[in-house]
């Protein structure tokens, strides 16, 4: 099983406060050790543009290069816009990248491990699965 962290999950590993940051460090943690974590170059993006200090920054590029980019193909672009029309008809909005997040685990049969809530709005209406830990 392999599961695609999305953004709040990967920053949560980089903190260093006690409670769900520390539990979301521990799963990706767990998740990185059997070579189940990939990443996509959106949510890299989304990381890296948050960090205001150079030296933290450089930092957290130098963790994150540990993990190539999942490969995007012109398929996951074209079916993130369809995800995002098919939940803009039922009424639920969300970001291109969520979208995006949500195209490329569903090509690649790959859980979505997620604090964002908004994710658990579009399995409603979207074939995606989202990662419910190792304990489950």
């Amino acid at each position: 099983m392999k599961v695609l962290a999305d953004t709040p999950v990967w920053s949560a590993a980089f903190r260093r406060a006690e409670g769900q940051a520390s539990a979301l460090r521990t799963e990706l943690e767990w998740l990185v050790a059997h070579g189940a974590a990939t990443i996509v170059g959106p949510i890299r993006q989304e990381l890296l543009s948050g960090i205001r200090e150079k030296a933290q920054y450089e930092q957290v590029r130098g963790a994150l290069r540990n993990f190539p980019d999942l490969a995007l193909e012109t398929a996951d672009f074209e079916t993130a816009a369809e995800y995002f029309n098919i939940c803009r008809g039922q009424g639920v909005q969300g970001s291109l990248t969520d979208f995006l997040i949500c195209a490329v685990a569903a090509r690649r049969q790959l859980e979505i491990f997620t604090t964002d809530g908004d994710f658990q709005h579009y399995r409603k209406h979207l074939p995606i699965a989202l990662y419910a830990g190792a304990q489950a």
